[in-house]
């Protein structure tokens, strides 16, 4: 995966992070060069509403349907097994200009079957070999991310809005990042959204060690998409969070 860049969002529910993940998604898939994976790790399956797209299969449904196939014996030799996975993978693909879309879906307890989870993640991450930028929207904990997609990321974003909480739970990822190695990543940063003022991202750098990439105002365009239900992708140039996320972006992803 050498020449491809992973980016991963966690935070707290509520705090707007599958919003900034579309339109993350929106900004790299117009620059022309780029072919973008986006992996919708969040049970919701909020990123694929955000992006306008119908997940019609997930991960998750693939792992089941081979889990019941060998609770029935029926399961097929491990080459046959590796090719039907690497075809349903492709299957669960969603295409739309130059992003596709992944869905891992929510994982319910089926028993141990790490084999099996070790296999599809090893799919994941060869299906990401494939593109130029992977962009990952996770739950608030990260651990997941390691447990069900990938190992490693570029660059961990974490994301909050200005309160209290938010920045609570951004911190403890953090913590957990470092400190059990939860996933392994090269940069950690925080993306502080719906700022009002300046004084509020500086009363917050006061309040946590992580570095922090930028901040987002309130946009009301964004809140007006998001209560109509609007696709994301169709927002204009005329969003401030648009053109902070353009800066954010510039900096946390190298030309090619």
């Amino acid at each position: 995966m050498a020449d491809t860049t992973i980016l991963a969002l966690c935070g707290k529910g509520g705090v707007g992070k599958t919003s900034i993940a579309a339109l993350m998604v929106k900004l790299l898939s117009e620059r022309n060069d780029r072919k973008i994976l986006a992996i919708d790790a969040d049970p919701a399956v909020g990123l694929a509403s955000a992006l306008g797209m119908t997940v019609r299969k997930t991960v998750d449904d693939i792992r089941k349907e081979l889990i019941g196939n060998i609770r029935k014996s029926a399961s097929p030799g491990q080459l046959e097994t590796l090719k039907s996975l690497d075809y349903e993978m492709l299957d669960a693909l969603e295409e739309q200009g130059r992003f596709a879309l992944l869905a891992i879906g929510r994982s319910e307890d089926e028993g141990c079957f790490c084999r099996i989870n070790n296999l599809l993640k090893d799919i994941i991450n060869d299906l990401a070999d494939k593109f130029d930028i992977v962009l990952i929207d996770g739950e608030a904990g990260i651990e997941q991310i390691n447990r069900r997609v990938m190992k490693t990321v570029d660059q961990l974003v974490l994301v909050s809005d200005t309160s209290a909480k938010g920045i609570g739970v951004a911190n403890t990822i953090a913590h957990v990042a470092h400190e059990k190695k939860a996933v392994d990543f090269k940069s950690m940063g925080l993306v502080l959204n719906r700022v009002r003022t300046q004084a509020e991202v500086d009363g917050i750098r006061a309040r946590t060690r992580i570095p922090i990439y930028g901040w987002i105002p309130e946009d009301d365009l964004v809140r007006e998409y998001d209560y109509k239900g609007r696709s994301l992708t169709g927002m204009s140039g005329d969003s401030s969070m648009l053109s902070a996320l353009a800066g954010m972006l510039e900096r946390m992803v190298k030309p090619a």
